[in-house]
């Protein structure tokens, strides 16, 4: 069989890491299936882009090829901050958009890395799909693309042909997802063994911080987290709630749904499993206490709720996080 064709976009401020980091990676797999019995390479891979020269972000010159036809295209991401206009880059990379848009018409399936997916986006790509991003830029996602169907927590989402990712290193969680497909469990166990990659992560949960996380005009869904945050261990009524802000329940869902994109519930099992992590990682309380202290009286629903965020159970989050010199306190 032909080897599958890769192709990487590469566009003026694109993350340089994000180019190689894929094909780096799938050349690593290469090695370890021809050493475990396997054929010829599966994968080649080329960097590609619509312009003649491309400077990646940090000022790296990267050595391009013209767009060629290829089985998967994937779109890394850029340097975006809060204070960037975002309109004007995203007008100045036309030509990849327009790319983007050409090779998904051919058949070409299309992956994006990190904030890449407002590229995929723009090119009309996730139109009516699921779709993931870096958490720390999913609430602006939302607002810019509100017929797409944003799961925030997810590392990897796949829907009819188009696939996203989320922040920077889940382009790893992706390549051995990909390495897994189509060279089995085993090539890609001992590919992310040689690499010291995780491949059991499931969510991107863990990692979120949401002091870091805008707030422009989300005002009332922050005050709605505070007294939530506040009353963890409090059972959960959403009259009571919407009294508590002298709204009704229709109002307090809408208007916390319209700024962040879930519900308050759905945010404070968030939450409660945050505060959970937190104490994992930094003492030695049993599992069953930290589950009293952020309002489940079962541990064992506990560890349910807590597993389907992190993509693990309580015990293993802890192994895997655990920070040196954690107290009993």
């Amino acid at each position: 069989m032909s080897p599958l064709r890769i192709g990487v976009l590469a566009y003026p401020g694109c993350f340089a890491s994000e180019v190689y980091g894929v094909p780096d990676l799938l050349a690593m797999s290469t090695h370890v299936a021809s050493a475990q019995g396997s054929g010829p390479p599966a994968y080649e891979t080329s960097v590609v882009s619509p312009r003649r020269r491309v400077i990646a972000s940090g000022g790296s010159a990267l050595d391009v090829s013209a767009v060629r036809p290829v089985d998967v295209l994937i779109v890394p991401g850029f340097e975006l901050s809060p204070t960037l206009d975002l309109d004007a880059t995203l007008a100045g990379l036309s030509p990849e958009v327009a790319t983007i848009r050409a090779q998904s018409a051919a058949g070409t399936a299309v992956v994006s890395i990190c904030v890449g997916a407002f590229l995929v986006a723009e090119a009309g790509l996730l139109a009516g799909r699921e779709a993931t991003t870096s958490w720390l830029f999913a609430d602006r996602f939302a607002r810019r693309y509100t017929d797409v169907r944003l799961r925030p927590d997810s590392l990897v989402v796949t829907d009819r042909g188009v696939t996203t990712t989320a922040a920077f290193s889940a382009m790893y969680d992706f390549a051995l997802q990909f390495i897994r497909q189509h060279d089995g469990p085993r090539v890609a166990r001992s590919t992310a063994r040689i690499a010291l990659v995780d491949d059991a992560r499931s969510t991107q949960a863990p990692y979120v911080d949401s002091r870091l996380v805008p707030t422009v005009g989300r005002e009332f869904s922050l005050a709605v987290k505070r007294w939530l945050d506040q009353n963890l261990t409090s059972r959960y009524e959403l009259p009571a709630l919407a009294r508590e802000f002298h709204v009704s329940t229709r109002t307090m869902l809408r208007r916390f749904g319209d700024e962040t994109g879930e519900t308050p519930l759905a945010y404070l099992q968030t939450a409660r499993v945050r505060r959970a992590g937190h104490l994992l990682e930094t003492t030695d309380r049993t599992v069953a206490s930290i589950a009293a202290e952020v309002g489940y009286r079962d541990p064992g629903t506990f560890s349910g709720v807590f597993a389907r965020h992190t993509g693990r159970r309580p015990r293993e989050y802890r192994a895997m996080f655990r920070r040196r010199g954690a107290t009993a306190g």
